[in-house]
């Protein structure tokens, strides 16, 4: 039974899909990260980053235990660990990975921002709203055109590059975007958010989940002080 410490983001969706798709047991334990619970030592001891998600799989490489953060490592330990959703052969694998690292270093962080300064910063920016919602635009318009000759990110099967991406397009008002100026990307969109697997991933502690903005607390825990103190 694999362990995982998790809440309902883009980043702990990514996992919490992975494991269904997969159809590896799994329990989830809550990590609230509007109350803080991402700075317990406990939660510190697996994830050093104060980030979810972290999962801990007792049957881990030669039977040991292992503890691992970092969603894009979390996809891949588990793509190894069932032989499932990334290509064994080297080039497909390559096409896969680079498309994930593109999500981990562009994707991810980028929106993440346009998130922030459009929608939970306390005082709009408008070179900041301007900078990060072209850039969210960008970046779809990179996936649309990939789209455009390829059935999925990382090739003509589903992938872990899939799985990354999708959670984070969830929020596509939020980003200032316009599904009409990306077809491509809005027909696969909807395809993978149609599978049974993608659904019930992205239910995984959906009724926790509150709104940011009328929290006066989590948003100093998440974007305050909090986040830098020494521990």
């Amino acid at each position: 039974m694999i362990e995982v410490y998790s809440w309902p983001t883009p980043n702990g969706h990514k996992v919490h899909i992975m494991l269904e798709e997969c159809g590896l047991p799994y329990r989830v334990h809550a990590v609230d990260i509007g109350a803080g619970q991402q700075f317990d030592p406990e939660f510190l001891a697996i994830s050093p980053n104060n980030k979810i998600p972290a999962i801990v799989d007792p049957d881990g490489p030669e039977g040991r235990r292992i503890s691992l953060f970092e969603s894009g490592a979390i996809l891949l330990y588990l793509a190894g660990k069932t032989g499932r959703l990334l290509p064994a052969d080297t080039h497909g694998r390559y096409e896969v990975l680079q498309w994930l690292m593109f999500q981990m270093g562009g994707v991810g962080p980028m929106l993440g921002q346009a998130h922030h300064f459009r929608i939970y910063a306390p005082e709009k920016i408008g070179y900041a709203i301007e900078r990060y919602t072209n850039e969210a635009k960008r970046l779809y318009g990179v996936m649309d055109r990939r789209l455009a000759a390829s059935r999925y990110l990382g090739g003509n099967e589903y992938s872990i590059a899939d799985i990354a991406v999708f959670p984070w397009l969830r929020s596509w008002r939020n980003q200032g975007i316009d599904w009409g100026d990306h077809p491509h990307l809005k027909g696969w969109f909807d395809e993978i958010g149609g599978r049974p697997a993608v659904q019930r991933g992205c239910e995984v502690l959906a009724e926790a989940r509150r709104p940011l903005q009328d929290d006066a607390k989590a948003r100093e825990v998440l974007f305050g002080q909090a986040q830098y103190q020494r521990r």
